[in-house]
């Protein structure tokens, strides 16, 4: 039975609200619950530049940190030399004409739900460029410069919690399963200047081990049920005069009073509570992390998550620098995505989710056309698919091409702002007059250059 639990394993319930006054950190900056609740309240979402009848909607991004081969994904070669076909063949789909990889089976029989941009590019081939360039918009710093690992643009996780905020009382706007670590410079999913409280809210456990635990919820480190109590018993001795003077500390102290409705709230660990799922159901997404962590995105959506991003790496297949081989690392990573990937897309279907819940799946860039030395495939920014489906979107279609060999885009380029555009026109946002004032106090766009991707919204 899942369980939020402290660091000595007591449950939530029977806590004291004053309890919560030194607990509940959720891995956001630092944050405590109570000053991310403060935090958000002065950043709490608006109805700046968000389309009337969007409410409810949200979004599950599969990110493949590393970047996954097109090649052995969604846009085969199968008329191309060994060298540039690679190790696997070609397999149908249902939709007539469209072909996907033979290591995707039940994803092509979804494909008439889903939708494939085959013209994505950056031309990068930059982990640390590429990361940042797909999860925000915008272009990243170079692996090999000293601000590497500085965030410049806000996550779209993080600017859609900012802007929209959960879909329902009491839950995270953003989440991410199983965890953010991992893959290859995988920095950017956070909030830079739009402060923590738009960071996820990071659940940094496997669903699918027997010791599944949403660990953010619990204890600070050192912290004991006893200390908690007296530490109660101080801030009940507090100089009441001082506290009913001290606007700050008044909100604050309502804030500590909202984590604990947040932190003890069964509504919350019901959410997150995936042993509640049916078996039959469990084993279709697949007994594997990658399995466990898309139903437990669908789980938060249907609950009121907005954003979920589940995190599945690494895919970084060159055989070279003790990375697998493209063989290798697709027989040992893509049957699982595969397996959830489809699982996901038929049951939000099943329980009319999927008018409003839109499904992403990509890295930071493609693989090179041509096979290295090592049985590998290098990177590559110059032509990429990206996988959408549901919502409003367009289903059943391809956007785009690349070339007989797959090494450049032939037909309909589009760039990372593009596809960011497209999930924000998906809940309603128009990035491009939406703006937020960087550190330095200069209003930056969401969408400087992008737009939503025709073929799959229509007019806008």
């Amino acid at each position: 039975m899942f369980r939020v639990t402290g660091k000595s394993g007591t449950d939530c319930e029977g806590w004291s609200r004053r309890n919560f006054v030194q607990a509940g950190m959720l891995g956001l900056g630092g944050l405590s619950l109570p000053r991310f609740l403060a935090a958000k309240a002065s950043g709490a979402p608006g109805s700046q530049g968000i389309r009337p009848g969007s409410e409810g909607t949200s979004v599950i991004l599969l990110w493949m940190s590393g970047g996954p081969g097109h090649h052995e994904t969604w846009d085969p070669k199968p008329d191309a030399v060994d060298q540039y076909r690679g190790p696997f063949g070609s397999i149908r789909t249902s939709v007539p004409g469209v072909l996907f990889s033979e290591t995707l089976p039940r994803s092509a029989q979804v494909m008439d739900k889903l939708a494939i941009v085959r013209s994505v590019r950056h031309f990068s081939g930059d982990h640390t460029k590429g990361n940042h360039w797909m999860l925000t918009g915008f272009e990243g710093p170079d692996f090999n410069k000293p601000d590497n690992q500085i965030q410049r643009r806000p996550s779209l996780g993080s600017a859609v919690a900012r802007l929209r905020g959960p879909n329902a009382s009491g839950m995270p706007a953003y989440a991410a399963a199983p965890h953010l670590r991992g893959g290859t410079d995988n920095l950017f999913h956070y909030a830079a200047y739009l402060g923590g409280s738009s960071n996820p809210f990071v659940v940094n456990s496997d669903p699918n081990s027997t010791s599944y635990r949403v660990r953010d919820l619990s204890l600070a480190g050192g912290l004991t049920f006893g200390r908690l109590r007296d530490r109660q018993s101080l801030l009940a001795a507090f100089d009441q005069q001082t506290r009913q003077a001290d606007e700050s500390v008044r909100d604050l102290d309502g804030h500590y009073h909202a984590a604990f409705d947040l932190l003890t709230s069964a509504r919350v660990r019901e959410a997150f509570d995936i042993s509640a799922e049916p078996a039959a159901l469990r084993d279709a997404y697949g007994r594997h992390e990658f399995g466990q962590s898309a139903l437990l995105a669908r789980r938060l959506v249907e609950r009121g998550v907005t954003f979920v991003t589940v995190n599945t790496q690494p895919w970084d297949h060159h055989g070279t620098a003790n990375r697998y081989a493209t063989a290798e690392g697709a027989k040992l990573l893509l049957p699982p995505f595969d397996c959830a990937l489809a699982a996901l897309v038929n049951d939000l279907v099943d329980r009319g989710l999927y008018e409003r819940t839109m499904i992403v799946a990509m890295g930071e860039f493609g693989r090179t056309p041509r096979m290295n030395d090592a049985a590998g495939r290098d990177h590559w920014g110059h032509t990429f698919s990206v996988l959408m489906g549901g919502g409003s979107l367009a289903r059943g279609i391809v956007v785009g091409a690349s070339d007989s060999q797959g090494a450049h885009v032939a037909e309909r380029p589009l760039s990372p702002e593009d596809v960011a555009a497209t999930i924000y026109h998906h809940l309603g946002i128009d990035g491009r007059t939406v703006s937020f004032p960087d550190r330095a106090g200069r209003p930056l766009y969401l969408v400087e250059n992008g737009e939503p991707i025709r073929e799959l919204v229509g007019a806008v």
